[in-house]
């Protein structure tokens, strides 16, 4: 295989401290995958960078790009330190140049809880993989945009602008306000990620129908200890 085919890119707002934090980097250490990051303050996690700036959307922004610059990888996975990601997502390749790829394999555990939750449109970025390039030409585009409007002034809670242009790429189109008309495609790993929602968490949980002003299609609850391959009770 291509050394340079597959990489993986981690972003932290260096809000989450253990078990969790070094959790995550034991799984994703396991993908073998070089490892590209970013953070708020320096990490030993990989091939680090800092970028300065305050926590919130367009900070994250200029995180992801600086990870997709470093990179060499033909295609990346995006990451963030509070996923559990199964190995089996990372054997994915797209089959796509110019999509954004979402696995949909992903659980929603809020720490604590006895249950996770899923519903058909759980598609968040952290399950994202996608052509490098790809992505960096669009979200340099999306920074551009971004402070264009002076967006990057308005990053308390989550502002209105953020919701309507779109937060996970290809999932929103132009004609519902979304950001560009890119696409978006859906696989499914063999085993399930772990989307941990916690008090620092960047963007709301959603754990409850009640949450949602759309309803998803279907929904669907189960006890942690039926989910294969973690022992999620070790975290709480």
């Amino acid at each position: 295989m291509n050394q340079n085919l597959k990489g993986v890119i981690y972003y932290t707002d260096n809000k989450l401290g253990d078990p969790i934090y070094s959790t995550v980097q034991k799984h994703i250490l396991a993908s073998g995958l070089p490892i590209i990051s970013s953070s708020l303050r320096p990490i030993d996690f990989g091939a680090n960078e800092v970028v300065a700036g305050e926590r919130g959307y367009p900070t994250m922004v200029k995180q992801i790009i600086s990870c997709l610059e470093r990179s060499t990888a033909e295609y990346v996975f995006y990451l963030e330190h509070d996923v559990l990601y199964h190995k089996s997502h990372f054997d994915f390749i797209p089959p796509s140049d110019d999509v954004f790829y979402y696995n949909s394999s992903v659980w929603r555990w809020k720490l604590g809880s006895e249950t996770a939750i899923r519903h058909d449109r759980m598609l968040p970025l952290s399950s994202l993989c996608v052509n490098r390039e790809f992505a960096l030409s669009h979200y340099k585009r999306r920074l551009d945009f971004i402070l264009e409007h002076n967006y990057d002034k308005d990053i308390k809670g989550e502002p209105k602008w953020m919701r309507k242009m779109g937060f996970e790429p290809g999932t929103k189109k132009k004609k519902r306000g979304g950001f560009s008309d890119d696409n978006f495609g859906v696989w499914e790993s063999e085993g399930f990620n772990i989307d941990i929602r916690h008090k620092d968490a960047f963007s709301p949980s959603k754990l409850k129908l009640k949450d949602f002003t759309h309803k998803p299609k279907w929904w669907e609850e189960t006890p942690i200890e039926s989910i294969e391959d973690w022992d999620l009770k070790g975290l709480s």
